[in-house]
């Protein structure tokens, strides 16, 4: 005989619960990896007013009830506006949904995991009640479903009657067959009612994650930059010698710089400049008596970062100048470069603010083997309170004159946390400023940047040129770092000149700009690109006789697009960039093969307000030196097109139309025009 006389041990106090459910931070139902997602929710992601990009995240459950998901972005004033969410990746797990805000301030976002038990029913019923299985038993729970949903608090009146009627339905036994009552609740009122304002059950939030949306030129701009002091700067016949420009003749320049279409006209600094240690032409140590150095040895007993130099004229001027560039369109940057020439009134009225060498000399600026002798870097840790307060009171003395937006000049090599703190406080009164990084440095750094605030960063757009580096540096970009970090694309700067600029010829000229206002939304050019100023400082990637060391007499006014300018060229792609809604994206770049290894292709397509798509494909030649022709192949799908479909398409550049399919040739160089900008209409 087996016994059944068995002894249950006392259960151990550690089997006692110490916590009440839910367990967190996973909740019911689990929400996991929300992205975009900065430094773990410590930074917020940014977007700019109307913005679309897409929120995602793991969202499952227990057992075979289905899951639902929903974006939850709560606005400036605490008001939430739900989004709902698709599983694309049912295997993984990961749900999706579009989100945009409609005006500037700190927002939140969250995603909300939910039990779905309207789906839930429609799945079971819809496989049971046709192979007549617990038919009634269906139709009861479908009805108690359907009444739960009805007592939703946040449900109006219509919304109410059409479930309860629906449950009436299933009820009915007699007045309807299972079958068709099924039909009817699936595909009627009730169902579309459900599919608006579904009902949620078992609710689980994510945590929430800021999102700071700024305005558009936040994103979305074209910059020109000048050296004021060359715009109307001339050789006087008479007595051979230069006259410099001033703010007022740099102003007469604006109209042309607002006819090609260009938003910002960027200002190299218009401070005072030293004289101890002033460089001559091309970076030499020994300065003639009217060599102007450079506007970057900032400082002299004019004054320093709040003053303007006495040569380009007062502040009156400048008020002018931002006047004019208003009129025009056109917002002012200026370049804020914290460091000075040993004039700067800085170094006589707090030395404590530079490093001083075992000599007792103030260290100027190193970049071995290069050395910046008319220059003295700040040292931010000698007294931090005092260097942050005075920088704060100088850039304040220009957003007072109208400056939004400043260029920083080298912001790697001042502490991080100083430019959080700066940006960030003048945020506090005057959220529209706008600030872009000058960091050609390491990633981590550039990336760094971009989380403390800066809306813009430069970037290695100059020495990526072949079709591999141009994919691998676009994807990096539109992708998971777009969240945080806006790139600048620009082919040239006036310490920039790579040796493809230099050899490419007006092939390189032109392909460079078009990628550079196609594939990102910020590009900008510096002064002299029209006429492809391509002679090289032998030893450097920059021109020879560099603007930061002399004036430049462009004679604007002899400029001809029969002479080779490339003004219209620029003229062109800004127009288009305005025509195109898609073009003013980051996070939409798709690219597309091509069989010859030279060819570049990508697309941006957006989704307007009417609900149409506007589509740009770019198809650019990166060999200047000759014409190339090849098979392009589109991702259809991508597209959001069928694999056999056709688009008619037009061609931005040259007004040409032709009918692309999956596969189509397509021949571009310098017999023709080094890229296709097409605009695709669907067949």
């Amino acid at each position: 005989m087996v016994s059944t006389d068995f002894t249950v041990a006392p259960s151990p106090l550690s089997a006692v619960p110490v916590s009440e459910p839910p367990q967190q931070p996973l909740g019911r139902i689990p929400v996991l990896d929300v992205r975009p997602c900065v430094d773990h929710g410590a930074r917020p992601a940014t977007s700019v007013v109307g913005e679309p990009f897409t929120v995602s995240a793991e969202v499952f459950r227990e057992g075979h009830d289905a899951v639902n998901a929903t974006i939850v972005l709560t606005d400036p004033d605490g008001v939430e506006h739900h989004v709902p969410m698709t599983c694309t990746n049912p295997g993984l797990s990961i749900w999706e949904g579009e989100v945009a805000a409609d005006r500037e301030g700190m927002w939140s976002y969250r995603v909300e995991g939910w039990s779905d038990p309207w789906a839930t029913w429609v799945h079971d019923a819809s496989i049971k009640i046709p192979a007549d299985i617990d038919a009634a038993l269906m139709r009861a729970e479908g009805a108690i479903v359907l009444e739960r949903a009805a007592a939703d608090p946040d449900r109006d009146e219509g919304g109410r009657c059409s479930l309860r009627s629906a449950a009436d339905v299933l009820r009915d036994e007699q007045g309807h067959q299972a079958t068709s009552a099924l039909h009817l609740v699936t595909t009627g009122t009730a169902a579309v009612e459900l599919g608006a304002t579904p009902h949620r059950e078992l609710v689980s939030p994510s945590a929430d994650l800021p999102l700071l949306v700024e305005r558009e030129l936040a994103l979305f701009g074209s910059w020109y930059e000048i050296f004021p002091r060359s715009e109307g700067a001339h050789v006087d016949p008479a007595t051979g010698r230069w006259v410099t420009g001033t703010l007022r003749t740099a102003a007469q320049r604006l109209p042309a710089i607002a006819g090609m279409g260009f938003d910002v006209v960027y200002l190299t600094p218009i401070h005072p400049i030293g004289t101890t240690a002033r460089k001559g032409p091309n970076n030499t140590l020994e300065a003639g008596p009217e060599d102007p150095g450079s506007p970057y040895a900032i400082g002299s007993p004019d004054g320093g970062h709040e003053a303007i130099n006495p040569d380009l004229g007062t502040f009156e001027d400048f008020d002018a100048f931002v006047a004019d560039a208003t009129r025009l369109g056109l917002e002012v940057a200026l370049d804020l470069a914290l460091q000075c020439s040993p004039d700067h009134p800085w170094v006589t009225e707090h030395p404590e603010w530079f490093t001083t060498r075992a000599d007792g000399s103030i260290a100027y600026a190193e970049n071995p083997p290069k050395k910046y002798q008319d220059i003295y870097p700040i040292n931010f840790d000698n007294d931090p309170a005092g260097i942050y307060a005075e920088v704060r009171r100088v850039v304040q003395v220009w957003i007072d004159h109208g400056v939004k937006i400043f260029r920083v000049d080298n912001p790697h090599t001042k502490p991080v946390e100083f430019w959080q703190w700066l940006i960030g406080d003048v945020a506090r009164s005057h959220p529209d400023v706008i600030w872009l990084a000058e960091a050609f440095t390491l990633p981590a750094m550039m990336h760094a940047l971009a989380k403390a605030g800066f809306q813009q960063s430069y970037t290695y757009y100059a020495w990526r040129n072949t079709v591999p580096e141009l994919v691998e540096y676009g994807t990096e970009l539109s992708g998971e770092a777009a969240a945080y970090m806006r790139p600048s694309f620009w082919p040239t700067t006036h310490d920039i000149l790579t040796p493809y600029m230099q050899f490419g010829g007006p092939a390189a000229w032109k392909v460079r700009a078009a990628i550079a206002a196609t594939m990102v939304p910020t590009w900008g050019i510096y002064a002299g690109y029209e006429l492809m100023e391509h002679v090289a400082r032998p030893g450097a990637e920059e021109q020879i006789d560099n603007e930061k060391y002399e004036l430049k007499d462009r004679r604007w006014d002899d400029v001809t697009e029969a002479g080779g300018s490339l003004i219209g060229w620029l003229t062109m792609l800004n127009r288009v960039r305005r025509e195109h809604p898609s073009l003013q994206l980051l996070r939409n770049l798709t690219f597309h093969h091509v069989d010859d290894e030279n060819l570049l292709a990508y697309s941006k397509s957006r989704t307007l307000a009417d609900g149409t798509t506007d589509t740009v494909i770019v198809v650019a030649n990166v060999d200047p030196h000759s014409t190339r022709e090849s098979t392009l192949r589109l991702d259809m799908e991508a597209l959001g097109l069928d694999w056999g479909a056709q688009l008619h398409v037009e061609d931005l550049v040259t007004g040409a139309q032709w009918v692309w399919g999956e596969a189509t040739y397509v021949r571009v160089g310098v017999e023709t025009e080094p890229v296709h900008i097409v605009s695709v209409r669907h067949a």
